[in-house]
């Protein structure tokens, strides 16, 4: 049985975390098996690489350097956690996947799209099923994430012009793409797991 592979994408402080945990919470008293990663991680190896790019100066790696081990982790993260588990016949929720790269390293500090491209055919090769973006305004969710407390603010400190850019380019995407869903997230978070369920309730119901 064909698992059900999904990714919450948005700009940092957008409410998609907490959002896949509440899913997550919801399917499995439904009785669905089901998977919660995330990116960068979701595999051993992968998260020593999350250590790498999510700490430290905003000018430690070059967008170039970023892209290169994005796409390690997340290779590793295919081969160990995601197809795993989508061969189980489980659902797969991951925070962040390849969309995130194609914004983050692809277009917000210069041209890389063809590159991100380039790299995900070769090594990644898969989308998901279906992608929801939780959609904010930029400086709602920077205050968000800066609020929080940690070590991993790496792209936080990049700014609020770097946080916009992120945003035009995720809708961007999504208008190109029919497996995204746009979620409102600047609303209770009671009020979006609604639209986050309602959004979903479809895909499962046909399979």
């Amino acid at each position: 049985m064909a698992g059900l592979f999904l990714s919450f994408e948005g700009i940092d402080g957008s409410g998609k975390s907490t959002q896949a945990r509440r899913l997550t919470e919801t399917l499995r008293s439904k009785g669905h098996a089901v998977t919660l990663t995330r990116e960068p991680g979701g595999s051993p190896g992968a998260e020593e690489i999350r250590r790498l790019v999510l700490e430290g100066a905003t000018d430690r790696w070059s967008p170039e350097t970023e892209i290169l081990l994005f796409t390690a982790a997340r290779r590793d993260h295919l081969e160990k956690t995601i197809r795993p588990a989508l061969a189980r016949g489980e659902i797969v929720i991951t925070d962040r996947f390849a969309d995130s790269t194609r914004i983050f390293q692809g277009i917000t500090r210069g041209d890389l799209t063809e590159t991100v491209d380039r790299l995900h055919a070769l090594m990644i090769g898969i989308e998901p099923d279906l992608t929801l973006l939780f959609d904010l305004d930029p400086a709602k969710g920077l205050a968000r994430a800066t609020a929080r407390a940690g070590v991993e603010l790496r792209f936080e400190d990049m700014g609020l012009a770097f946080q916009e850019k992120a945003r035009a380019g995720f809708l961007t995407l999504a208008a190109r793409h029919d497996r995204f869903r746009v979620i409102d997230a600047d609303a209770n978070p009671d009020a979006v797991a609604e639209s986050v369920w309602a959004t979903l309730a479809p895909h499962l119901a046909t399979g």
